[in-house]
């Protein structure tokens, strides 16, 4: 009797893991996913939203239909805010970002109604940045950076957003670089950059990839440099292997002082960089979005990472970059979400005194 008890206990656990793994597989079966970017179309954030769309609808259970959406304003706070106001927390809801949207939620910016460390990540596509500048400029290198034959104009979002890390190198390396902030996406930014309204830019690496890099090869744009990749201390000293041809902020700073950068500049711009490089875009979920949707999705992160079609053209888009997700990307996108004290105090003072944003 005993045993026998002991046999369908079994077979009912057994029953109860397949019925399981059945609602599992079939979580989105019928259902759509809308992916809010808080940009307008043509930038980083919006072509990797689109380029992940397919690789998603494949490998989700039950193939759920991607809809990317856009909804710009406010250098992304607009967006956010919506998402924290509107989105569902079944997972068919996600708020696909970058430290656009991350800096002024830690910096405590007006506006700012998301409440971006208690979101669930479900997942985070890496990504660099480079620099680039007009050869009108009559720079043909980073060395010559400083010997510009005109002002340099840069153009951005916003001084909180993602641009935070490309102005904080500005800082760091000594360039008087005149900032036209405002533009809805770095698409745009691209754009006017082609027109010659600005003259020095960053394109994360998507966009550059694919977009500036013709643009290079024509002669009309000159690449300086990247934010550069963390050594074995998490210090950003290395190259990025995404254009490793290229210096980081750190080597234009020793080639330009014969020594290594040191200071609150040096600490902010790597503490932001770190933020908006090693974490790039991220999928933000509300914070009640059930762990069964987190797990869904981590296992569909390492099917597409596992995907030859996606190997093949992310070599193209991100020279080969894989999706992050799971507990460990979790956990240290909200750790990277807490400034030290100090380098939050420099980066107040800075971005209201110099950029006017008000917190």
């Amino acid at each position: 009797m005993k045993r026998s008890m002991t046999l369908a206990a079994t077979l009912a656990l057994a029953g109860m893991a397949a019925t399981s793994a059945a609602a599992q597989d079939a979580y989105f079966a019928g259902k759509s996913i809308d992916i809010i970017v808080p940009f307008g179309p043509g930038g980083a954030t919006f072509v990797s939203a689109k380029f992940l769309e397919p690789y998603f609808e494949k490998h989700l259970p039950g193939n759920p239909e991607i809809n990317v959406i856009d909804r710009p304003g406010g250098g992304s706070i607009l967006g956010a805010n919506w998402f924290e106001q509107n989105a569902n927390s079944d997972g068919t809801t996600i708020l696909f970002t970058t430290s656009s949207t991350a800096n002024p939620f830690v910096l405590g910016q007006q506006g700012v109604e998301y409440k971006l460390a208690d979101y669930r990540v479900a997942y985070s596509h890496p990504f660099s940045a480079v620099a680039y500048v007009s050869p009108s400029t009559g720079v043909t290198s980073a060395a010559d950076i400083k010997s510009a034959g005109s002002p340099l104009i840069y153009g951005g979002i916003a001084a909180a957003a993602s641009d935070l890390p490309g102005l904080l190198s500005f800082e760091v390396l000594g360039l008087d670089v005149k900032s036209v902030l405002g533009f809805n996406g770095r698409g745009p930014v691209r754009l006017a950059f082609e027109q010659g309204e600005v003259n020095i830019d960053y394109q994360f690496t998507p966009v550059y990839l694919t977009q500036v890099v013709p643009s290079v090869e024509a002669g009309t744009a000159v690449p300086l440099w990247t934010g550069g990749s963390a050594d074995a201390d998490g210090k950003l000293t290395q190259r990025d292997p995404i254009a490793p041809e290229l210096p980081s902020v750190y080597e234009v700073y020793q080639e330009m002082n014969g020594m290594a950068p040191e200071g609150i500049e040096w600490e902010a711009f790597q503490g932001v960089a770190s933020v908006t490089y090693a974490y790039g875009l991220t999928g933000y979920m509300k914070p009640d979005t059930p762990q069964e949707v987190l797990d869904i999705f981590a296992a569909a992160v390492e099917a597409i990472n596992a995907d030859p079609e996606f190997q093949a053209e992310s070599q193209k888009v991100t020279n080969g970059a894989r999706l992050n997700a799971g507990p460990a990307t979790e956990a240290a996108i909200k750790a990277a979400l807490s400034p030290s004290d100090e380098v939050r105090t420099y980066l107040k003072d800075l971005l209201s005194s110099k950029f006017g944003v008000q917190f």
